[in-house]
């Protein structure tokens, strides 16, 4: 008798007592049990096995890419199936948690780095290139977020953090990338600034104080973050992250910001978008236009684009379907490859499974809470196969 039949059945049977004598279970039921339950727990350790080329094989990183994907899961889920799963399909892994100032440097004279350190290592064994998920931004410390603090005093702690970071991990070569800042603008083009009390999201940053010699009136602890990694982080390419979607008025600031510190000779390699959208976005006038633009403005200036946290929810009911889903992911992929012939290109998806993330219920992940490929792997490995394709000829 065969047990595969019962690999989609969603039962999990941690223990099977044995048949007492005259409980009425019979011989062919209990093979049954027996056969689902290890199917079960086989499923619920190991990545699926899955159709098609995995995605390391049609686009393989390379130094001298200059179209890159990778992938984000966080310490916790080492020795999991989302592990094995990214090490099947991905070569550039940003930790979700690990770097951010509130497990790194939650308060002076306080640092942790048993998880950043963890997933160094893990990266170096196995060959992976990094990117350093450490910015300046509203994922800030309880100490750094409480009201008394002085401008002295928090312009200090932000030195700590990112000089600490930086000299920690100046000679792993397979560190390439570190978010400098994060957040800085809200979507209705303001600088985004602190808020009563702690445990809220908000940025302290900005109370250091503004640069009011130049016309953007900048907050002097963007300049100031890109200096310190410079200094510290020589080989590390620096990048300017920015979350929302493609409001105008907040990328007008954006990239008034990054031409900014181009011209006070303040290094930076590259502007990051966390694309953490909903399903249908691509079908929304104007978004498409808009990140092409941005794309191209970015390459303009001899800059990277990094779509650096890639979700897709499926929090509408109207549009939140596995096939609206696919479609969004393998839209922004399509439009980054487009891209890749003028300039360095990324794409890296944030978290691999529905269950491994923030807002699970909006299952923004390519991997159901079962570890099980949605329509959105095929997709977006339909995207990379014209790709690679097209690269050959």
């Amino acid at each position: 008798m065969q047990c595969k039949a019962f690999l989609t059945i969603g039962y999990y049977l941690p223990s099977i007592p044995m048949p007492q004598s005259g409980a009425g279970v019979s011989p062919v039921l209990w093979i049954i049990l027996i056969c689902a339950s290890s199917v079960s727990i086989a499923a619920d350790t190991h990545a699926p096995t899955l159709q098609g080329d995995r995605y390391k094989k049609l686009v393989p990183f390379h130094p001298a890419a200059q179209f890159i994907i990778g992938a984000t899961f966080n310490y916790p889920h080492l020795g999991t199936p989302v592990e094995e799963i990214f090490e099947n399909d991905f070569q550039v892994l940003t930790p979700g948690n690990a770097f951010k100032q509130t497990a790194v440097h939650p308060r002076p004279g306080v640092w942790g780095w048993k998880k950043a350190d963890a997933m160094v290592a893990y990266a170096k064994e196995h060959g992976y290139a990094m990117r350093l998920h450490a910015p300046i931004s509203p994922q800030c410390s309880a100490w750094a977020e409480e009201d008394h603090r002085r401008p002295a005093e928090l312009l200090q702690n932000l030195e700590e953090y990112v000089a600490g970071i930086c000299d920690r991990y100046k000679s792993e070569d397979h560190i390439r990338w570190i978010d400098v800042v994060n957040e800085t603008i809200t979507r209705d083009g303001e600088w985004f600034g602190p808020k009563p009390g702690v445990g809220k999201w908000q940025n302290p940053w900005t109370q250091i104080g503004f640069d009011q010699s130049h016309r953007l009136r900048p907050p002097i602890y963007i300049k100031r973050t890109f200096e310190i990694a410079n200094k510290h982080g020589p080989h590390l390419k620096l990048l300017f992250n920015q979350h929302g979607g493609m409001e105008k008025p907040m990328w007008d600031k954006a990239k008034a910001t990054v031409d900014y510190l181009r011209e006070s000779d303040t290094r930076i390699d590259g502007v990051g978008w966390q694309a953490h959208v909903s399903s249908g976005w691509e079908k929304i006038p104007g978004n498409m236009q808009s990140l092409d633009r941005l794309i191209r403005w970015t390459h303009a200036r001899d800059l990277e684009f990094h779509v650096t946290e890639n979700t897709v929810w499926m929090d509408d009911p109207r549009t939140g379907t596995q096939e609206s889903q696919a479609a969004t992911f393998r839209a922004i992929v399509t439009k980054l490859a487009e891209h890749s012939k003028q300039g360095v290109v990324v794409w890296n998806v944030w978290q691999l499974c529905d269950s491994h993330i923030q807002r699970p219920q909006k299952k923004g992940t390519m991997f159901d809470t079962s570890f099980h490929p949605k329509q959105s792997y095929y997709a977006v490995q339909d995207a990379l196969r014209h790709y690679s394709e097209a690269a050959k000829q």
